[in-house]
């Protein structure tokens, strides 16, 4: 028993460690892309992130915050009314208000809400896919 709880320990710091590694790259390439796109990129990311903590257990792999039409973009905030996430081959309605640094590399405010599941049916018109 006791070397499974080991086991179980030694890949939670191991993934831990890819987390952060792949973290790492993420904010890294942010610096290369134009202000704009930095920004949604970054509040995409938080989404996830935000959305991995859910009790309802997703695991979001992909965020876009303009699936079902524009995003608005103030100065340094994104709202995003249309977005969606995709979790276990399925896509969810999601919105957000984002705001970051004038850099556009770190996020000061976030607040989200999740939607329903987006019928299959609806994923082409709105660009999503698996």
């Amino acid at each position: 028993m006791r070397v499974w709880f080991l086991a179980i320990g030694m890949v939670a710091a191991f993934t831990a460690q890819a987390l952060a590694a792949n973290d790492a790259r993420f904010f890294k390439s942010l610096e290369k892309l134009a202000p704009a796109d930095r920004l949604e990129q970054l509040c995409d990311y938080t989404a996830m992130t935000e959305i991995r903590k859910d009790k309802r257990g997703f695991r979001p792999e992909r965020a876009v915050a303009n699936a079902g039409g524009e995003t608005k973009i103030n100065g340094h905030s994104i709202q995003s009314t249309n977005g969606a996430f995709r979790s276990k081959k399925k896509w969810y309605a999601m919105t957000y208000s984002c705001t970051a640094t004038p850099d556009h590399l770190k996020v000061v405010s976030f607040k989200f809400t999740i939607g329903d599941e987006i019928p299959a049916a609806r994923w082409a018109v709105l660009g999503l896919y698996l």
